[in-house]
């Protein structure tokens, strides 16, 4: 399913009826002109190139053409196959999965290379944020990795990071430069309200304090009330449900958070709420990082249904039947980049509330 932001912005709350959201439409190019000199251009990583060709269609561009290519000692070789001189160069990279460091690395490596072909502008589109949950030291002699990563995305000579839903708002203070933070929220609100799944029966959840607020503007989008959970981690990935605060009995229940990676957090927290009296247990996620195992718990779990995006691939042939096919956010991406491009604000196409901390 996909939904533009036109579509978005008639959520309560995001009412923006003086956007003006276009397309380029006609003949498809290699890039977009703006003006005698500048023109924006989009490459991908081999991270996620099906969402890459996704936001490619909704510029109505092609990819431009990069060699990538990984030696038989594992590293990394990155060239541009055309001039990126002067221009504003896109370089879409979801770092996920086992090949996350590799992933990272190769957009590293990219930027580098924009770097030295002299583009004029380099942002770094990453959906997923990697390592984003190592944002603080939770015990002695840990780092803090979501520093770091920002530390070599700025060091490699990235201008600007466009990102979706990172797990911590302070992650943006990690950077020297703008980062855009997007969010999944207005697509999985009109995908619920589309459903029918909006109104005095629905009652959002929070999986936990720290997205309370998160979870309170969604209820807001879909008219519902709100409910709070309260977790424990007795172990990296492994959580408890200790407590469910708020009026569940009776309603349907819709669980939002920013990631899914075992699914322990929601297959427990929907446990917690069906013996609170919940009658049916949804749940949401913009990051579906979950490994091929976690699938078959998921599908034997009490959830109805598992609503994710795209922002990293989902195998397809392992998806259980209470995970439909991933929402895109390719268009809300594709806004974003014509945004920046042409220096338009960002945030008036959540009508400046895609800041959720």
């Amino acid at each position: 399913m996909e939904s533009g932001t036109t579509e978005l912005s008639r959520l309560p709350g995001l009412e923006v009826p003086e956007l003006q959201v276009t397309h380029p439409s006609g003949e498809r190019g290699r890039w977009i002109e703006r003006g005698p000199s500048g023109k924006l251009m989009l490459f991908s990583g081999r991270s996620n190139p099906e969402l890459a060709h996704r936001i490619a269609d909704q510029l109505n561009i092609e990819l431009g053409e990069v060699e990538l290519e990984t030696f038989e000692n594992g590293e990394t070789y990155c060239r541009f196959r055309e001039s990126i001189r002067g221009a504003d160069v896109f370089i879409v990279q979801s770092c996920h999965g086992r090949a996350t460091n590799d992933h990272l690395l190769e957009l590293v490596i990219m930027i580098q290379a924009a770097k030295l072909a002299s583009a004029n502008r380099i942002t770094a589109v990453m959906p997923w944020f990697p390592y984003s949950r190592q944002d603080k030291k939770s015990s002695p002699r840990e780092p803090i990795t979501a520093k770091l990563v920002a530390d070599m995305l700025g060091a490699a000579g990235v201008d600007r990071v466009l990102t979706m839903d990172l797990h911590a708002g302070q992650i943006q203070g990690f950077f020297n430069i703008p980062v855009d933070h997007m969010t999944a929220l207005p697509l999985f609100a009109q995908y619920y309200r589309d459903k029918g799944l909006y109104g005095d029966g629905i009652v959002v959840v929070s999986p936990d304090p720290g997205r309370a607020k998160m979870a309170t503007k969604f209820a807001e989008m879909l008219e519902a009330e709100f409910a709070l959970m309260r977790k424990t981690r007795p172990a990296h990935d492994v959580a408890a449900v200790t407590e469910v605060s708020g009026r569940v009995a009776g309603k349907t229940a819709i669980m939002t958070d920013d990631i899914i990676v075992t699914g322990g957090t929601i297959i427990a927290g929907a446990k917690a709420l069906r013996e609170a009296g919940a009658t049916e247990v949804y749940s949401c996620a913009t990051h579906a990082l979950i490994p091929d195992g976690a699938f078959e718990k998921l599908g034997k779990s009490e959830l109805r249904e598992i609503a994710v995006t795209d922002t990293v691939p989902v195998n397809p042939l392992n998806r259980p039947d209470n995970l439909p096919p991933p929402l895109t956010v390719s268009l809300l991406l594709a806004d974003t980049i014509k945004n920046v491009f042409s220096d338009e604000s960002v945030s008036a196409i959540f009508a400046g509330e895609n800041q959720l901390f």
